[in-house]
């Protein structure tokens, strides 16, 4: 088989699972299970993927990539602190809503029995979008949007715990609960009012 057809049938894996992790009862993601969604024999979805593990991490290599991606373009091209900030928010929100199942991923729920290596990536991933934010709000200090004594740490942390939180109400009401709802009520509570 030639790479470029091993590459398109491990695609369409991936978005057969995500497909799958969007049910919102949660049914239970197993190989065979997945083959038969694809209506594949379970061989040949081992030879592209030996676990599912392998196919866990490489949903999260697109979800960093996608993200990162996307929080490059909005410090590029935002030049205001408090822009940045509400729009890394919108970015993080929206990504959950656009895509219920790599929400349960984000959120850990579908890794529970999977490698702690995962989990830990995870983790880190929150880290580096909590660092992220951390950034957009010494942004706005520099810009003099924000008063200098702001503990940009504690309230990046804050930021990210609102998003987190988000992310699990959106997976725990089978994905009723969109991230983005009352956004522009809660945005007040959220963001600093400096930046309002």
């Amino acid at each position: 088989m030639t790479s470029v057809r091993v590459e398109k049938r491990k695609d369409r894996i991936l978005q057969a699972l995500a497909q799958m992790l969007e049910h919102p009862q949660r049914i239970n993601v197993t190989v065979t299970a997945l083959a038969a969604h694809l209506q594949l024999s379970e061989s040949v979805v081992y030879r592209c993927y030996p676990s599912k593990s392998q196919m866990f991490e490489a949903l999260i290599e697109f979800i960093e990539h996608t993200l990162f991606m996307m929080i490059n373009k909005i410090l590029q091209q935002e030049h205001s602190g408090g822009k940045t900030l509400e729009n890394l928010l919108l970015l993080l929100l929206g990504f959950s809503q656009k895509n219920p199942g790599m929400t349960r991923i984000l959120i850990g729920e579908v890794l529970i029995n999977e490698s702690t290596r995962l989990r830990q990536r995870i983790k880190r991933l929150h880290d580096r979008l909590e660092t992220t934010l951390r950034q957009a709000l010494r942004f706005a200090i520099s810009e003099h949007q924000l008063r200098i004594e702001w503990d940009v740490s504690v309230r990046a942390n804050m930021l990210m715990c609102f998003v987190i939180g988000r992310w699990y109400q959106f997976v725990e009401s089978g994905f009723n609960r969109e991230p983005l709802a009352d956004w522009e009520v809660q945005r007040y509570a959220v963001l600093p009012a400096e930046l309002l």
